[in-house]
């Protein structure tokens, strides 16, 4: 936690410099945002699933924290943090440098990260990373969402996940090559912009290596989904 606590207040020292120069026609923003809080419906204990993001910043300039985390059975079992500097490139995309601390599943892992997001052609939501961990290790993970306008207030919303690794690393059972996907389909009702429950389901899948590691686990697997998304 000492290592994370440096981390940030180095980042923040970063983005205060960067910004220090704007003047009063570009306020400071502060934005966040709760993707995915939600049940998960399985065999056995059901997950629950936060995932979701806070920036503060200006125009260019801003300090962005990702958070995925997973519980099951009252038990952490998945918890990534991402801290990084983000910087615009265009008016839709932002570059993003910065680190990211896997507190679980144990043994903890630490990366750095350089990434891209933004919003594609046809309003697809891109966020693009690539990770450099211990070990020579690289990670590659895509992820897109789409939002779907079904009326003022309902929207369906696609999402996809995909994760490959450049070598096996047996100690957190991840494979090289691909090694997870994650598709979801949610409908949600906007009762305000702010606020919307929704429903949907989930399907997750392992591959090649990393499906290796999970035998006698869950390897694929559909679960129904409700939960809340917010953003203030």
């Amino acid at each position: 936690m000492k290592t994370l606590s440096k981390f940030l207040s180095a980042l923040l020292a970063f983005t205060v410099l960067q910004v220090q120069a704007m003047g009063e026609d570009d306020p400071l923003l502060v934005m966040g945002k709760l993707d995915q809080f939600e049940i998960r419906d399985t065999e056995g204990d059901n997950p629950r699933v936060l995932a979701g993001e806070l920036w503060a910043g200006y125009d260019l300039s801003k300090l962005w924290l990702k958070l995925d985390a997973e519980r099951v059975g009252g038990e952490t079992e998945e918890l990534e943090v991402q801290a990084l500097y983000s910087r615009a490139i265009s008016a839709f995309w932002n570059i993003q440098l910065g680190a990211r601390f896997d507190d679980k599943p144990e043994p903890r892992r630490k990366w750095a990260v350089i990434g891209v997001q933004g919003l594609a052609p046809y309003f697809f939501d891109i966020d693009a990373a690539l990770f450099f961990g211990e070990g020579g290790q690289v990670g590659l993970r895509l992820e897109t969402e789409y939002e779907w306008m079904l009326t003022q207030r309902l929207v369906l919303s696609p999402d996809i996940e995909i994760n490959l690794y450049g070598k096996n690393d047996p100690a957190t059972e991840i494979g090289s090559g691909l090694a997870d996907v994650e598709v979801g389909l949610r409908l949600r009702y906007e009762i305000r912009r702010e606020f919307a429950p929704y429903i949907g389901v989930n399907w997750q899948k392992k591959y090649g290596k990393t499906a290796d590691y999970a035998a006698g686990g869950d390897i694929e697997d559909a679960q129904v989904v409700i939960g809340v998304s917010a953003w203030f």
